[in-house]
This record gives structure tokens, sequence and C-alpha cells, in this order.
């Protein structure tokens, strides 16, 4: 009888872990969108105190938000407390999705923005830290719009739902959990504690420092506090949204320039070495091998363009490490800035742009992009391929930080870089039936996929994204959404498996 008992449990223990959650989901995305709902309203506080009048549009746009948050914890009532991970995948895929929908409203009710499919591609620009825009008047928008697409940014950086999980004692530690790793897929996740909760405001404190001690700085380089604050937001989350259409180079000064290169670098390192930073262990940044890459790539890739500037184009030298370094560097964490329009540069520079975007930042920092850490694993298997070829009885591992990396988790990362680059062309077939040019679809495919903000030719960073017909406004917003969630929770909504309860 007991062992009958104990059995039963089991099967109603799988039972229940193997059905989707209807009611938990619907009560988390309701939490969640009064997140959005508190957002909203600052932008209400921002044009109050610049006497605009489009705070109305943010008003109405927090009630209906908030409206839609009721409904859906109301249809959660009574929702048991867990959840599994296939909840959690449901959730992280569907708050981007809620949050771009309803955070468009303010850009449609406002009128600065013409029509629903630009409304929803700029949004989901904003949230996914892209920085794309088919804004061609953005130095006539008010205030409380410009801090909007700022805004979107910062809460996109580290993710939303990360967000909430810092400042909402909501969930369980368990649902915090699977929401985490819904939503912070990747090669590895550093839990720099063990409770979720706590991990996510340490990292948010982090997030905090670096954006105060960016915007003290900008001002003090002759930015006004508003354009401080949004441009810091635009970089510590390697977005690329700014308050000028001519981006940073509007400025014209080196000083802004590095500043915000060195911080979208910051940005672009893995958010956990800074933790250990604070506890005393410096040297852990240095010894950590994916930042070397990255920080070795910035450096090799920078140096070889500006010497092609130097010696192609007749810039000066400090002038052509700057500007090479600042484009090198917007584009390999994926924030999307310009100080320069590198389409007049020379064509092969154009390659190692392209590099730069799909290679993106490091694993656990607001970068897109496939990551570092999948490169140099990569890399790394693709010389023990070699050795083994000259020595087939070798035993050779991969090992990253001097620890070995699991074959699952190889192949797992050659699956990852396959499947990005087939949404990449794929992307880029359908652009192309939709009219868009050769070179120019290839640009937006690669820059939406990896967050990068920043294309090629009409796309460039001279031009909006204006120019995208409507259809290849929403295909682009659903690549930046499978490159922001690294495809698998998105992807997972489309395998009919899914939703079988088994």
């Amino acid at each position: 009888m007991e062992g009958y008992i104990s059995d039963s449990l089991y099967v109603n223990n799988r039972k229940r872990n193997s059905l989707i959650n209807r009611r938990i989901i619907l009560r988390v995305l309701g939490v969640l969108l009064l997140v959005e709902v508190c957002m909203l309203l600052t932008c209400v506080g921002v044009a109050w105190f610049y006497r605009e009048t489009d705070g109305w549009a943010f008003l109405l746009s927090a009630g209906i938000t908030a409206l839609a948050a009721g409904l859906l914890i109301l249809g959660g009532r009574g929702a048991e407390r867990r959840m599994g991970k296939r909840d959690g995948y449901c959730v992280a895929a569907l708050t981007w999705v809620l949050f771009s929908l309803f955070g468009m409203l303010p850009f449609l009710l406002s009128q600065s923005v013409p029509t629903v499919g630009s409304a929803f591609f700029e949004t989901m620009s904003g949230f996914t830290t892209t920085g794309a825009t088919i804004m061609d008047d953005i130095d006539t928008q008010s205030h409380a719009i410009l801090f909007w697409r700022a805004l979107t940014h910062w809460i996109g950086g580290l993710g939303i739902v990360f967000f909430a999980i810092a400042i909402l004692p909501a969930f369980s530690d368990g649902g915090n959990l699977q929401l985490f790793s819904a939503e912070a897929v990747g090669v590895t996740h550093d839990k720099i504690h063990p409770k979720v909760s706590t991990m996510a405001r340490w990292l948010w404190s982090i997030y905090l420092i670096l954006t105060v001690s960016q915007t003290i700085l900008l001002r003090l380089g002759g930015m006004g506090w508003f354009d401080s604050v949004c441009h810091t937001f635009a970089t510590v989350a390697t977005g690329g949204f700014s308050t000028k259409q001519a981006s940073v180079a509007y400025w014209n000064s080196p000083y802004i320039e590095y500043v915000i290169a060195i911080f979208m670098i910051l940005a672009g390192i893995n958010f956990s070495l800074y933790f250990s930073c604070l506890k005393g262990k410096f040297g852990k940044i240095w010894r950590d091998e994916e930042t070397r890459w990255f920080l070795g790539s910035i450096l090799g890739v920078t140096l070889a363009i500006a010497a092609a500037l130097v010696l192609q184009r007749g810039y000066g030298l400090e002038e052509a490490f700057r500007k090479a370094l600042f484009q090198v560097v917007t584009l390999h964490t994926s924030t999307g800035f310009a100080t320069d329009d590198y389409m007049l540069w020379p064509p092969f520079t154009w390659l190692l742009l392209v590099y730069t975007m799909l290679a993106g930042g490091c694993t656990g920092s607001t970068s897109g992009g496939i990551k570092n850490l999948r490169l140099l694993i990569m890399t790394k298997g693709i010389r023990n391929h070699f050795r083994k070829l000259l020595h087939p009885n070798a035993v050779m591992q991969i090992r990253v930080n001097r620890q070995a990396v699991p074959s699952n988790v190889v192949l797992s990362v050659a699956f990852f870089i396959c499947l990005y680059l087939a949404c990449v062309f794929v992307g880029w077939i359908l652009l192309m039936l939709m009219g868009v040019g050769f070179m120019d679809a290839f640009g937006v495919c690669v820059s939406s996929m990896g967050n990068a903000g920043l294309a090629l030719g009409i796309f460039g960073p001279a031009y909006s994204w204006s120019a995208l017909p409507e259809a290849g406004k929403w295909l682009s917003s659903f690549l930046m959404l499978l490159g922001r969630l690294e495809m698998f929770a998105v992807m997972l909504m489309f395998y009919s498996a899914f939703w079988k309860n088994r």
C-alpha cells in the first residue's frame, strides 16, 4: 500500500509539472504589467515637469495598461504557487510582447509615430535594447516621448522579468528561478547568490552604480541633465536611442565620445564579475577568458579600422582611433550610437563591423549577439579538432577559465550558432522578397538578431529604418525578440509538443 501511494504521488507530481499552469501565467503577466504602468506614470511626471501637452497620452496608456493588468490578475485568481519550466518560458516570451503592445500606445496616441507597425517596432526596439528607430524627427519630439524611449531601454537592459524579480516579492524563489532561467538563457548562469531575488537586487545595484556614474560624467562634459540621463539609460542597457537625430555626433565632443565608449565596454562585460569586484576580487575580471577575448577583439578591430581611416581616408591619428573605437564598441556591445557614417569608410571595414555585430558582448551582460563565450568555445573546439587529426588517440577537453566544458554544452553552442545564422538567413530572404536590397536586407537581419540598432546601406548610421516596408517592420521586431531571448524561449511557443500535457 505504501509503495502504491508513493508511486501515485510520483505520477501526480510529474503530471503537475508537465501541465501548463495558465492561472499563474496570467497572474504573473498581470503583476508585470503593473510595472509598465509605473513606467508610463513616470513619463506623465516628465511631461508635467516640462509643461508639455502629451502627458494625457501617457496617462491614458497607463489607464488602459492598468485595466489589462487587473483583468489578467483577476483571471489568475486561485492560482497554485508553483511554476514549471514551461510556465517560465511562456511568461518570458509573452511579457516582452505585451510590454511592447501596451508600450506603443503613447506613440500612437500622441501621434509621434503614425502607424501601428512603426509604433510596435519602435517599442520592441526599445525594450529589446536594439536601438533601431523609424523616427526622422527626433529633435522635435517631446521630453516625455524621448524619456519613454530611453526608459524602455533601461528596463529592458537587464531584463523586464529580472527587474520585477528585484523589486517585487510576489513570487516564490522557485518561481523566480524559473523566470530567471527562461529570460536569461545562455551558455552559463552565474548565480552570485543562492536566492534569485537577492541576486537580482545585487545586479540591479551594480546597474544603478554605472547609471549614476555615467550620468554625472556626461553632465560634467557639457550635456544637459535630461540628455545625460537618456544617453546613460541607453548606454548601460546597450540600447542606442538618442535624444538627437545625429546621435552622439551632435555634441562633437571627444570627451563625451570616450565616456560613452568606456561605459559601453563596461556594460558589455559579465555583470557577475563586478559583483566579485565588490567583494575585493578585482583580478577576476582580467582572469576571465571571455573578457580578455572581448577586449582583445575590440582592440584588434579598432586598430585595423583606424589604420584604414588614416591611410585611405586621411583622418588624423587621434580622430581615426576615436571614431574607430566608438563605432567598433557600439556595434560589438550591440548599442547602436553613431559618431560617424561608416558607410563612407573603406568597404572592407564593413565586414569587420558585421563581425562585431554578430559577436556581440559577453554572457551575463546587457549586450546582444551570439556572445563571445560561445565564439571562444567554438574556436577552442575547432583547434582541438585539428589537434585530434594529428593525434587521433589524444584525449582533449575544451577548457574555459580552467574548467572543462561538458560535451553537451559544446554541442548546444554549435547548435545555437547554426540556428542563429539560419534565422539571419531566412530573415534576409524574406526581406528581399519584400523588396529590400541585398546588402540592406542582410544588415537589417544581422542588426535585428544582434539587437545592434545600426545596419548597412540605407539603414546605416546616417538614416533611420523608416524605409522598411510595413511587413518588414513586423519581421524585424520578431527578429529583435528572437535575439533578445536567444531564440529558444520564443521558438518553443511554436513547438506543438510544448503545449501538450504529458
